[in-house]
């Protein structure tokens, strides 16, 4: 069964670039056509891409990896922190600290203070032994460290791989990677660099639909390598294995797959007769929507400057 079919990347927008005059002209081989001042981005390209993507991300899961997911912009904070915690994976989706990777130990350490300050019953002012001043500067040193960390606090290494939603936008996080030699898979849209990624998914990184259906996708990756690093570990072969009650979580993910199929299954059926495109019209101009509005902002943050100066 196909990774993503056709039908779903463009109903989630995925196809739609930024507008022309917003481009990197190494992208120029991802782009299939323009209409409206917006580049179209060849989705077949797109397809061929994502399943790349997804076989390296199942296999290094599968050989005992980590993927770090990583998306602070506002369409994907909810999609990053839901597929990671789905999957078990670190994540950050709030502020990116420069030296997260490169500066790996001195993270850890405030890793270690985290855990610590969780240990502290805040309520209980008796039992803590400390003043309720006291126990509001640590409160607070708590609250700032969890919305910073919390996304990777059970990480104890630097991962083998980062999946990261705008490149441009976590460049910082980019340039870690690749100083550290970490594979980088992202999503790329017309303004990005493709030389910056080593396993690239040409598509709209502005649009929540996109994000979120992207990130899905990888997250199923990492997903299908878990469940193949448990059957390893636990030596299931043959009968053994059918045996063996499965985790709750892959009796879950197994059951999806079977659903998928059986859409799959119909999604055929119906493609024998007409069907009715208004909700595909309707996703596709939500999407274009949000990608106008992005171009918009990011030309008032490019003026503001300019305007200050003046």
């Amino acid at each position: 069964m196909a990774v993503v079919t056709m039908r779903e990347l463009l109903e989630s927008g995925v196809h739609f670039g930024h507008q022309t005059r917003r481009w990197n002209p190494k992208m120029k081989r991802f782009i299939f056509t323009e209409r409206n001042g917006i580049y179209i981005i060849d989705l077949l390209q797109s397809l061929s891409y994502i399943d790349r993507a997804y076989e390296f991300v199942k296999e290094t899961v599968a050989h005992g990896g980590t993927v770090m997911f990583v998306g602070t912009k506002k369409q994907a904070q909810e999609a990053i922190a839901e597929q990671a915690t789905r999957v078990g994976m670190p994540y950050v989706n709030q502020r990116w600290l420069g030296g997260m990777l490169t500066n790996f130990s001195t993270v850890y350490k405030r890793l270690q203070r985290l855990k610590e300050l969780e240990q502290i019953d805040f309520e209980d002012v008796a039992a803590s032994g400390l003043t309720k001043k006291e126990l509001l500067v640590l409160s607070r040193e708590k609250a700032k460290l969890e919305k910073t960390l919390g996304g990777i606090r059970e990480m104890s290494k630097v991962p083998s791989a980062v999946w990261i939603v705008d490149t441009k936008k976590e460049h910082i996080a980019v340039g870690e990677a690749r100083k550290l030699n970490i594979p980088v898979v992202a999503i790329l849209d017309t303004n990005c660099d493709p030389d910056e990624v080593d396993y690239k998914i040409p598509g709209n990184d502005d649009a929540i639909r996109s994000v979120t259906l992207l990130t899905r996708v990888i997250a199923d990756a990492v997903a299908e390598g878990l469940i193949s690093r448990s059957r390893v570990a636990t030596g299931d072969k043959g009968e053994k294995a059918a045996a063996e009650p499965l985790a709750e979580w892959e009796r879950d993910l197994l059951e999806g797959e079977k659903k998928a199929d059986d859409a799959a299954e119909a999604v055929e059926i119906a493609a024998e007769s007409p069907a009715p495109d208004a909700p595909v019209s309707e996703a596709v101009e939500e999407a274009a929507a949000e990608v106008e509005a992005d171009d918009a902002a990011d030309a008032a943050e490019a003026e503001a400057p300019k305007a200050e100066q003046a």
